[in-house]
């Protein structure tokens, strides 16, 4: 697929592809120079990466136990 590049080296993700890949607004994307050329990779969201055991653990209170380890292992 071809896409413009713009003034500010902006492009925009074709439809097609940001279906296919879950691609939504907010979301990030890594770009990797390698041999053949650009490589894009996206950055999976954390609450899709919960998984199989998701019935067993349920997001906000996930993410309220991260947030409380990040402060206590910053003192």
């Amino acid at each position: 697929m071809e896409v413009l590049v713009t003034r500010k080296g902006q492009v925009t993700v074709p439809i097609e592809l940001r279906r296919k890949y879950g691609i939504e607004e907010g979301m990030k994307i890594i770009f990797e120079d390698s041999s053949s050329g650009i490589v894009l990779k996206v950055i999976p969201r954390f609450q899709d990466l919960i998984g199989t055991d998701a019935e067993k653990a349920d997001l906000k209170e996930t993410l309220k136990r991260l947030d409380k380890m990040r402060s206590e292992d910053r003192y």
